[in-house]
């Protein structure tokens, strides 16, 4: 994975006719986002439509729907095929000059997507299409990286981890917190703080609590209130202990090399 340097030779998007199908978050998302930023966009379309004037096709379907929706479009010379999944190849597109972009940002259910300022994975079966996919990403504020064909199903367990996992571990801590009577609330500048100092020193440097210093007798405290309570976590919450204590051991060996 590697970012791409600005070129000054990447086509001029808003010379080109480009549809978007798949009216979900994402396709919904990047229609709104190209036409804010002065690009002419048809849709979002419904699955199956053959977008005959695009020149430019943007798949935003489920990955399973991504080879039937790019059938449904007709070959042309002059036209660029691409979908938008961070684990999906572009053998799928074919016979299109085919790429691919997928926004490094999550799209929430309600309210607008933040895209601008985030990474996202291209790629292109031609240096063409290559370029017009650099040129989404710069046209829509985003850094593009290039993600290899055999990389893409780690880059996106990568992103599962760091975005879905986090929140699912976060409405872990949220239940046991409740048991106690404490709020989401409560905890939201704590999460926040510790992305932040992940995102500043790394993980070895941002990591605290009782099992950086060592101290398994509170932990032991810990498990035994989650046994009580919520002793449908106890896997989650053993699997998490033993990986920040492995976490804080190469903490502790990095600090005395």
């Amino acid at each position: 994975m590697w970012e791409l340097e600005r070129e000054v030779d990447l086509p001029d998007l808003t010379r080109l006719r480009c549809a978007v199908v798949g009216a979900g978050r994402l396709g919904r998302a990047l229609t709104a986002a190209l036409r804010e930023a002065g690009v002419a966009v048809e849709g979002p379309l419904g699955r199956g439509a053959d977008c005959a004037e695009a020149e430019l096709v943007l798949l935003c379907v489920p990955d399973g729907e991504i080879a039937a929706a790019a059938a449904a479009v007709e070959p042309q010379p002059d036209r660029v095929v691409g979908h938008c999944s961070g684990a999906t190849t572009l053998d799928v597109l074919a016979p299109h000059p085919a790429f691919s972009l997928h926004p490094l940002m999550t799209v929430p259910a309600e309210g607008p997507a933040r895209l601008a300022g985030a990474s996202a994975a291209v790629a292109g079966a031609t240096p063409a299409a290559l370029a017009v996919a650099t040129a989404l990403a710069y046209r829509l504020g985003l850094t593009p990286v290039v993600v290899a064909d055999e990389d893409r199903a780690a880059y996106h367990a990568a992103a599962s981890i760091a975005s879905n996992f986090l929140v699912t571990l976060e409405a872990a801590a949220e239940r046991v917190a409740a048991s106690a009577g404490v709020e989401r609330a409560a905890l939201v500048p704590l999460v926040r703080a510790s992305v932040e100092n992940w995102a500043a020193l790394g993980p070895e440097r941002a990591l605290t609590g009782p099992l950086v210093r060592g101290d398994e007798a509170t932990v032991a405290r810990q498990r035994d209130a989650l046994a009580q309570r919520t002793p449908e976590l106890l896997e989650l919450f053993d699997a998490l202990a033993d990986a920040t204590r492995a976490l804080a051991g190469a903490a502790s060996t990095g600090a005395a090399a």
